[in-house]
């Protein structure tokens, strides 16, 4: 039986009690206000990133994490006895991460490593490395944890409701949204991941019309394996859950806070939806 450590990046928005419980190592990125530097969940836990951001006129940055701290992970890996590290990432399309983490897979000699980028982020991603966690417990292969996260990575859906787009704009990570930007006044938008890039979903009017069409989108992509919903700080994320009642899936529901970098891109008010399709 096989001895795989699954490994990510903290884009992935698994608390550290969730990550902890799948035996997932957890690479973090850096978040910058100005000039000073945190360490995503070392130097500024959630709470304090987003009153950060309601303090500060600066708009936060992200980094990568360096190819070193993933070799890191790596070593340990080898050091605890597995027999290969699965390494799953956020999408190349918005952050160098992926990058970061191939490099460093190709400077260890210690064990096999895989990395794959996921095209996703936030809990989509996260959603992605529970999945391999529980099939890397049950003792299957890294060849085979491979081909089954690739399976799933087209039926992994991700969407978001922002407050506004200033972050996403500011930061670069806007893409195909970027036709929004004449009338945030107006609408209230619905974001989606597609192949790995934000680009629109919808423009509705009233924030609790995204927040429907959102659960909505959810709702029609049944069945589902699995259904999770990140939190940016937003005072309706009990609404939104209650309008999620009537949707299932094979797994129970994941909910979790938004995370610095995913947040630092898409604002305080995000609320996310992530799934996998069923088979």
């Amino acid at each position: 039986m096989a001895r795989i450590r699954v490994v990510t990046d903290s884009a992935c928005d698994l608390s550290a009690a969730q990550a902890e419980a799948a035996g997932v190592t957890v690479v973090p990125l850096t978040i910058r206000f100005g000039d000073e530097e945190f360490v995503d969940g070392r130097d500024l836990t959630i709470g304090e990133f987003w009153a950060r951001c309601k303090a500060s006129k600066l708009l936060p940055e992200t980094a990568a994490p360096s190819p070193g701290a993933f070799q890191e992970a790596f070593h340990q890996a080898a050091v605890d006895g597995y027999d290969g590290v699965l390494c799953l990432d956020l999408s190349g399309g918005v952050s160098a991460t992926y990058q970061s983490a191939l490099a460093a897979a190709k400077a260890v000699d210690e064990l096999p490593v895989r990395v794959v980028d996921t095209r996703s982020l936030t809990l989509g991603l996260g959603l992605l490395v529970l999945e391999a966690a529980e099939l890397a417990a049950g003792g299957a292969d890294l060849d085979h944890l491979v081909g089954h996260v690739e399976r799933l990575i087209p039926r992994t859906l991700v969407y978001g409701v922002v407050d506004t787009l200033e972050h996403l704009e500011k930061g670069g990570r806007i893409g195909g949204a970027r036709a929004l930007l004449g009338s945030l006044l107006a609408i209230k938008p619905v974001v989606t991941l597609v192949d790995g890039v934000v680009e629109e979903e919808s423009k509705q009017r009233t924030r609790i019309r995204s927040l429907r069409y959102m659960a909505d989108k959810a709702r029609s992509a049944q069945p589902l394996r699995r259904i999770a919903v990140s939190n940016g700080a937003a005072a309706d994320l009990d609404e939104f859950l209650a309008m999620l009642g009537d949707v299932t899936s094979e797994h129970p529901l994941v909910v979790s806070d938004l995370g610095p970098v995913v947040g630092t891109h898409a604002g305080p008010g995000t609320i996310g939806v992530s799934l996998i399709t069923a088979d």
